[in-house]
């Protein structure tokens, strides 16, 4: 018998990392990944801290933007906490300031990333759209990044460390597909422009089926993709140890409700890498073309220096 779990055990494993417990008025605890190696995700703690806050808002008011500065990178196996700080609650508006904590090896809790949150009353508004979506394969027509992870692992071999490899063939509760060669899969260098389909890998029903929780879930996967695509002019890649990395911030802007669990069309370009930083853009579209949210992220980006 196989130990590679269901999609619908990953999807629900999914949803208890996002689920943030509450132990104060204005204070939350994300667990820890189940199986988590080294470095905390960037999109868990994005995606805990927006629940934390959501959690705090009343009157029907919805997250439309966060902005989010990554101030350490967290470790794995330890839960993290979320204070919240209420600092406007008004008629259409509210927002929301989080700090996330996690202790350190010396049992110190020190910050790792500042969130700021805003929420509106749902209203209805002039409308325009200025970028269509990009005219890219359907998800139905590519194939899942999954099987090409499991091919170049095979054809890398021994050049992976086992952390690696664990890493590369671990099973998500995120299915994509992608439309072009991302950073790991190609060494050759390209326009900085990719388009990625992804989904929750099962559907979402009952009890956690939350506008809230969809919201949180986009989140998360926004992490993803993004700050490769400024390594893509380059040829180089994070997976093969050519580049040393990390988020510096994050910024989504919700434009209007979507499903996790319905394809979501990821495009992201990069205008700009330069003194140790690459920019990156995202655009976020449903399967009627819709733009659902708009995010940016800046990273540090270098060139691993090979240890004499």
């Amino acid at each position: 018998m196989s130990d590679t779990p269901t999609n619908e055990k990953l999807v629900a494993g999914l949803i208890r990392l996002l689920t943030v417990e509450k132990r104060a008025a204005d204070l939350f605890v994300g667990p820890p990944q189940a199986d988590g190696i080294g470095r905390v995700f960037g999109g868990q703690v994005l995606a805990q801290a927006m629940q934390a806050a959501q959690a705090t808002v009343a009157g029907g008011k919805q997250a439309h933007s966060l902005h989010a500065y990554f101030l350490r990178g967290g470790r794995e196996g330890a839960p993290i906490e979320y204070r919240i700080e209420r600092d406007f609650d008004g008629k259409s508006f509210a927002n929301r300031r989080v700090v996330a904590a996690q202790e350190n090896e010396e049992g110190i809790a020190v910050p790792i990333l500042n969130l700021t949150a805003s929420f509106q009353q749902p209203e209805a508004g002039l409308e325009h759209l200025d970028s269509p979506m990009p005219d890219v394969a359907r998800p139905d027509a590519l194939r899942p990044d999954t099987e090409l992870r499991r091919e170049l692992a095979e054809q890398w071999g021994e050049r992976l460390s086992e952390q690696q490899r664990r890493m590369m063939l671990r099973p998500r509760p995120i299915e994509m597909r992608t439309t072009d060669a991302l950073h790991w899969m190609s060494r050759e260098p390209r326009e900085p422009r990719a388009h990625s389909w992804f989904r929750v890998a099962a559907p979402i029903t009952g009890p956690d089926d939350t506008p809230e929780l969809h919201r949180a879930i986009i989140t998360y996967a926004s992490d993803f993709t993004l700050l490769g695509t400024s390594a893509l002019p380059h040829g180089l890649s994070w997976m093969r140890n050519e580049l040393v990395g990390a988020s510096l911030d994050h910024a989504i802007w919700f434009h209007r409700d979507a499903r996790a669990d319905e394809w979501l069309l990821y495009a992201t370009d990069a205008p700009w890498s330069g003194g140790g930083r690459g920019f990156n853009r995202g655009r976020i579209f449903n399967l009627a073309g819709e733009l659902v949210a708009s995010v940016a992220q800046e990273g540090m980006m270098r060139k691993r220096t090979p240890r004499v």
